[in-house]
């Protein structure tokens, strides 16, 4: 007796629900998926089905034996995919999803290089900054910056984010460098209005230890128009060095408060937990990895001068 074609028959058996509807899928006679049955129960040494004229029922042994068995062949038939992928190379439209800022400035290349590696993979590329649901909205992954929460997905780390308060030499130059947060009070903010529930960042509290009030700042929720502000001497923004890292390479901005910046935020690569993952997804996965150095090259802004 052949252990996977029984264990097969008996997993195909309790799912149909009949003895003659499992034949119909493996494509075999009933009689032969009843014998793999009986000399799987002889082997074990158990009954696992109490058989009717109608139905199949679980054995309590059965269903423990269920439980298992249906584990060991998808994994089984995970391998034989994940080989067969191999083999063949990766394929088909990949659905990403990215945030406007990040997609706009660094995405490009690593795209481009992706599909030289992977010339039968074709991209679609749509780009919020809000949280998508990958499931709902039929994404094959998301590239989300943040503090991630525990969920049913699978976040893969690909490069840390650092962030800083930043200001043009301009406004420091008129309204004064502040040497500590309680300083901040005195200056316009320029907000990035995602950066409490999506980014992870807890900005009130910043903004309550640096003794703020929010009258006269500018919100948006875009970091490039907030960037590009702070560049024309609009205020104090908060940013990421991925856009405001050339920015301060140029002298545009410069970094205050180092020693009060809050804490990186993470770039990660989200995807739903599948058994079966396509060779797509996992070879894009790869591809990510290690692809903005470490530390990313927008963070040498500090060497570029």
């Amino acid at each position: 007796m052949d252990r996977i074609d029984a264990m097969r028959a008996f997993v195909n058996v309790v799912n149909a629900g009949t003895f003659t509807q499992a034949a119909a899928r493996l494509d075999m006679s009933p009689q032969l998926v009843s014998k793999y049955v009986s000399q799987l129960e002889e082997r074990l040494g158990v009954r696992l089905l109490n058989r009717t004229t109608r139905k199949v029922h679980l054995t309590e042994a059965g269903m423990r034996y269920f439980e298992h068995a249906q584990q060991v062949l998808d994994d089984i038939d995970d391998m034989d995919r994940q080989l067969n992928d191999l083999q063949e190379g990766a394929r088909g439209r990949l659905r990403i999803s990215a945030p406007v800022s990040f997609a706009i400035l660094h995405l490009a290349p690593l795209l481009t290089d992706f599909q030289r590696a992977h010339p039968a993979v074709s991209i679609d590329l749509q780009l919020n900054d809000r949280k998508v649901d990958i499931v709902e909205e039929g994404f094959d992954i998301a590239l989300r910056i943040g503090h991630l929460k525990s969920s049913s997905l699978i976040a893969k780390f690909i490069a840390p984010v650092r962030l800083v308060i930043c200001a043009s030499p301009d406004y420091l130059a008129r309204h004064g460098t502040p040497m500590a947060l309680s300083e901040l009070q005195k200056h316009r903010y320029l907000r990035y209005s995602y950066m409490d529930h999506d980014i992870g960042l807890p900005t009130t509290e910043w903004l309550q230890a640096a003794g703020r009030h929010q009258e006269g700042d500018l919100i948006s929720n875009n970091g490039d128009v907030l960037s590009k502000a702070a560049i024309e001497g609009a205020g104090i923004a908060i940013q990421p060095t991925f856009i405001a890292g050339e920015a301060i390479a140029r002298g545009q901005l410069k970094v205050i408060l180092p020693e009060s910046e809050p804490s990186p935020l993470g770039l990660y690569a989200v995807y739903a937990h599948r058994k079966l993952l396509a060779s797509k997804v996992r070879c894009f996965i790869d591809f990510l990895d290690g692809y903005f150095g470490d530390p990313p090259y927008w963070d040498n802004f500090e060497t570029s001068k």
